[in-house]
């Protein structure tokens, strides 16, 4: 480009610089190193189901809204089921998390320094940077929860009522990929009582907003009440039984941990000066929303993760904060480099960047346990159940296939999988239909609702190996076929694969719903 060509750019407000503003080069190594993941693992457990459900369009599903399922239906079909392909999208999204809670350090005053540490921190926080490994219903949440703090601090600044409008266009979107956003509002709008704004609470747009964010939410919550709020039945599953309970302290533990604990001495900074420092007294909120979201976490059983979205808001604060104080270029440097070299060293627990055998001697070298950051009650082995979700579900596919295949063809006429969870079943919808597999039935979440697809149960094909709950419905039971995944979650793998024909009683099949 010739220098002329440059000026010309130059004078339309571009420069080369800005190339290397903070946000842009954090969100960048962001996108490269969730490109550099994934060698040998495939799709996560959920990540099927999402499509599955997808490919059955419905304005909601009993597990969430309807916004993932639709998208990944969607990069499903585009990607031509190509695990790389499918994955850029929420690595890209979390580059944007990344670059995003950078700037909004700038929103808030921060200079340079403060927008690299604000970046850097959410980078470094295991449990956001582990949102760009797979699509989720949480991928958009740290991105909408940041949305929403800036709407706030724009309304602040520029007293322009109309960024409620902003706000509840944000609410309203979320809402469509995760519950989780009305915990955050609920809060904050509490918080916000504590503050000047709550005289927007007497001003038309506030409420505009929220007419706005109801509209948005309008069709799933019809889709909800007319299925009988399957959400709040599945919510109650989890938080009475299904779900880790922690005591305060140790929740209080976890938090840091989930966050990165060298990066914990700013969103504790962030939450302190939020609360406390008359620069930032206008956002007290933020800091009144975290305090009353533990308070909820602990009294419904919540899982640890649930309000993790808030931190990049907290630590874009804390970030301000701390290039306020620490004046010493070293000292800088110092801390943000201790910052990073601890999530590069802990980025293989969050991102898939290691062989599987690889990642199992790194962490045995760590002495770390696969369990100790489990938030439900399941047994793990050689791998964490993000990890151990992204295998074996292919190979179990192609086995019942061969299963089904060599079945009697009256018997094979009659014959369907039955999932014992929303994963194994569509795994069969997904790779099983090249293999010449019929859709499997399962009695778990959103499967319930779709039936038994014309099928009376009379002969199915599960797996199990406890048969004595088989053997008291059906006259034959037979072992065909046998599941052994070394790096599959352990109750999905040394299972039989069985046969069971001809019912001794009808099908109960209302009496194997569960919602969880």
């Amino acid at each position: 480009m010739g220098s002329e060509n440059m000026t010309e750019l130059e004078n339309h407000g571009f420069s080369w610089k800005s190339l290397l503003r903070p946000s842009i080069l954090l969100g960048l190594a962001t996108l490269a190193i969730h490109l550099a993941a994934g060698a040998g693992y495939g799709f996560f457990r959920d990540e099927l189901y999402f499509i599955v459900c997808g490919q059955r369009p419905a304005l909601g599903y009993v597990d969430q809204p309807p916004l993932v399922p639709l998208l990944a239906a969607f990069l499903w079909k585009l990607s031509g089921g190509s695990h790389f392909v499918f994955e850029l999208f929420p690595a890209a999204l979390m580059a944007v998390t990344v670059s995003l809670s950078a700037e909004f350090a700038r929103s808030l005053g921060g200079g340079r320094f403060s927008q690299f540490l604000a970046g850097l921190c959410v980078f470094g926080g295991g449990v956001i940077l582990m949102g760009g490994t797979k699509l989720s219903t949480d991928v958009l949440q740290p991105l909408a929860w940041l949305g929403c703090s800036w709407c706030i601090v724009r309304l602040v600044q520029s007293r322009d009522e109309r960024w409620w409008l902003a706000f509840g266009a944000i609410v309203g979107i979320s809402f469509l990929t995760k519950y989780m956003i009305l915990l955050y509002v609920a809060a904050l709008l509490l918080g916000i009582l504590a503050t000047p704004l709550r005289r927007s609470f007497l001003r038309p747009w506030l409420w505009v907003g929220a007419a706005l964010a109801l509209l948005i939410m309008s069709p799933n919550l019809w889709w909800q009440y007319h299925h009988g709020w399957p959400f709040l039945e599945l919510a109650r599953a989890g938080a009475h039984g299904k779900n880790v309970v922690l005591p305060p302290l140790v929740l209080l533990a976890r938090e840091v941990l989930l966050a990165g604990v060298l990066a914990f001495p700013v969103w504790l900074a962030g939450l302190w000066s939020f609360g406390i420092k008359p620069k930032f007294a206008a956002y007290r909120a933020f800091s009144l929303s975290y305090i009353v979201m533990l308070v909820l976490l602990v009294v419904l059983h919540g899982k640890d993760y649930y309000i993790a979205a808030i931190y990049p808001t907290l630590f874009a604060g804390g970030a301000v904060w701390a290039e306020a104080k620490v004046r010493s270029v070293g000292a800088r440097a110092a801390y943000a480099s201790v910052v990073a070299a601890a999530s590069l060293f802990f980025a293989p627990f969050t991102v898939p960047l290691l062989s599987v055998s690889n990642f199992i001697q790194y962490e045995r070298a760590l002495n770390a346990s696969p369990s100790a950051s489990a938030s439900e009650h399941l047994a793990l082995r050689g791998l964490p159940q993000d990890y151990a979700d992204m295998f074996g579900w292919k190979e179990m596919a192609e086995k019942v296939a061969a299963v089904y295949n060599s079945l009697p063809p009256e018997k094979r006429a009659k014959a369907v999988f039955f999932g014992n969870n929303y994963g194994e079943a569509a795994a069969i919808d997904l790779y099983g239909r090249a293999l010449g597999l019929p859709p499997a039935i399962c009695a778990h979440n959103n499967y319930y609702l779709w039936g038994r697809m014309g099928h009376d149960g009379n002969v199915i094909i599960v797996l199990a190996n406890d048969l004595k709950e088989l053997n008291a419905v059906y006259q034959e039971v037979t072992i065909a076929g046998r599941l052994d995944n070394p790096y599959a979650m352990p109750y999905e793998t040394n299972l039989n694969i069985v046969v069971a024909s001809g019912l001794k009683v009808p099908f109960p099949w209302e009496r194997l719903k569960h919602y969880e």
